[in-house]
C-alpha cells in the first residue's frame, strides 16, 4: 500500500468523479485508475460502485475513508515536524476553537504568536465543540480549544486553561419593547434582574444553535433536569447568527458573556444554579475550556509554541485584569 494510492483514494471518495479527482490531483485519468485498481486488488475488496457512472463507497471503501485520511494527515504532520527543527522558520498550526473563543481574546493572542513565528502559518476552524473533538481525533487538526467535559471518552490529552460564564442573552430594549415601542414578541425580553433561573426559560422562545455545539446540548439538558422542554422559535444557527436573531427579538439565548462585547443591542443575565444567589453567593453556570491534542500523536513544535503563547497570554491577561467580561484563566504560570 503506498501513500500515493491514499491520496488518489481520499481524493475520489471526496468528489465522488475519477476525472475531476484526477484533474485535481494533476495526473493522468488512466493513472489514477490504476493505483486505484491496484489499491483494491491489495485489500482484496473493491473500494467503488461503479454503476452507471455513479461513483459510490463501497462498505470496504467508508472503513477506508477515515483511516487514509488520518494516515495522510500523521504523515504531512511529520513532514511540517521536521521542517519545523530549523528553529520555528517554518510549520503551521492547525487550530480548532469555538465561536466564542474565536469573537473574543484568540484574536490578540493569534497576534502575538505570528509577530514571534512569522514562517508559521496558523488555520484556525471555527465549530463547535463536538465538532472540533470530532476532527481533532481524525487528524485534520493539531490543536483545539473544547468545551469539558468531553463526550465519548475520545483519545485526546486535555489541560483546562480557562473558564466562561454563561449568561441569557436578550434584546437590550425594555420589557415593552425595543427602544420603548409596544412589541408583540414580548416573550423574548426579558426581566431586569441581577440573575436569572433555568426555570426562568421556561414558555420563553429561544434561539437555539445547531447540532455539535456544546452549548445546545448543555442547555437542552438543564432546561430538562428542570422539568420542561425547551421552545425553539429559530434553531440551527452558528454563533454570530444566533446573536443576530436575538436582537432582531426572535428569542433570547444562552451564549457565553464574552461573545456580547461590543453588542449595545443585546443585554447578558447572568443565568445561575437551583434559587439563585444566597448569602451573597452567586452560583453562576459555566464552563471550561481545555487545550486538547491527541494522545498518541506528540504536537508538532509549531504547536507547542502557539499553546506557549496562549498560556502565557492568559497569565499575564488575568495580572493585568485584561481578560474579558466573564472570563478566568485557570492556568497560573506559562
Amino acid at each position: 500500500m503506498q501513500l500515493q494510492q491514499l491520496a488518489y483514494f481520499v481524493a475520489v471518495a471526496e468528489v465522488r468523479h475519477f476525472t475531476q479527482a484526477a484533474e485535481a490531483l494533476h495526473v493522468a485519468q488512466p493513472s489514477l485508475s490504476k493505483q486505484i485498481r491496484a489499491l483494491e486488488a491489495e485489500l482484496g475488496a473493491s473500494l467503488f460502485s461503479r454503476a452507471r457512472g455513479n461513483i459510490t463507497l463501497t462498505p470496504a471503501g467508508e472503513a477506508l475513508l477515515p483511516l487514509a485520511k488520518r494516515i495522510l494527515a500523521d504523515v504531512d504532520t511529520a513532514r511540517l515536524e521536521v521542517q519545523e527543527l530549523a528553529g520555528l522558520r517554518r510549520g503551521r498550526v492547525r487550530l480548532g476553537a469555538t465561536p466564542s473563543l474565536c469573537a473574543g481574546l484568540l484574536g490578540d493572542v493569534l497576534r502575538r504568536f505570528h509577530d514571534a513565528y512569522p514562517g508559521i502559518q496558523i488555520i484556525v476552524e471555527e465549530g463547535g465543540s463536538r465538532d472540533l473533538v470530532r476532527e481533532l481525533t481524525r487528524g485534520s487538526l493539531d490543536l483545539a480549544l473544547v468545551i469539558l467535559p468531553l463526550h465519548g471518552d475520545p483519545p485526546l490529552e486535555t489541560k483546562p486553561i480557562l473558564r466562561e460564564h454563561l449568561v441569557v442573552a436578550s434584546p437590550a430594549g425594555n420589557a415593552g419593547g425595543e427602544r420603548g415601542r409596544p412589541s408583540s414578541r414580548e416573550p423574548a425580553q426579558v426581566p431586569r434582574r441581577s440573575y436569572l433561573r433555568i426555570e426562568d426559560l421556561r414558555n420563553r422562545p429561544m434561539v437555539m444553535f445547531r447540532s455539535g455545539y456544546d452549548l445546545r446540548e448543555a442547555t437542552i439538558t438543564a432546561c430538562r433536569d428542570a422539568g420542561f422542554e425547551p421552545r425553539f422559535a429559530v434553531e440551527g444557527g452558528e454563533m454570530d447568527a444566533v446573536l443576530r436573531f436575538v436582537e432582531a427579538g426572535l428569542g433570547v439565548a444562552v451564549v457565553p458573556s464574552m461573545v456580547l462585547a461590543g453588542r449595545p443591542g443585546l443585554r447578558g443575565t447572568p443565568l445561575v444554579l437551583g434559587d439563585g444567589p444566597r448569602r451573597g453567593h452567586h452560583p453562576e453556570l459555566q464552563r471550561t475550556i481545555a487545550l486538547a491534542h491527541r494522545k498518541d500523536v506528540q504536537p508538532t513544535h509549531a504547536a507547542r509554541a502557539f499553546q506557549d503563547a496562549l498560556e502565557t497570554f492568559l497569565v499575564e491577561a488575568a495580572l493585568a485584569g485584561s481578560l474579558p467580561a466573564g472570563v478566568e484563566a485557570l492556568v497560573t504560570h506559562a
